[in-house]
């Protein structure tokens, strides 16, 4: 998560700058929430990502009990 931090901070900087280079200061609350959607978006997204991650690899997806297992047509 810290180096997904980073890689956050990079891009929503290189955003904003972006943004600033081709319209220039439009208004701080503009920026203030895109800065906040892509900083959100992309933490909780490697949030989700490491919780997918951490399951499969510590057995809680095996674990379950499928009540349908025996009706599946194969």
């Amino acid at each position: 998560m810290r180096w997904m931090f980073g890689v956050t901070l990079i891009v929503t900087v290189a955003a904003l700058g972006t943004f600033w280079w081709q319209n220039g200061m439009v208004s701080i609350h503009f920026f203030i929430a895109t800065a906040g959607a892509i900083f959100g978006a992309v933490m909780l997204t490697a949030a989700l990502m490491g919780l997918v991650f951490l399951s499969s690899g510590s057995g809680h997806d095996e674990a379950i009990d499928d009540p349908f297992a025996d009706e599946v047509d194969r």
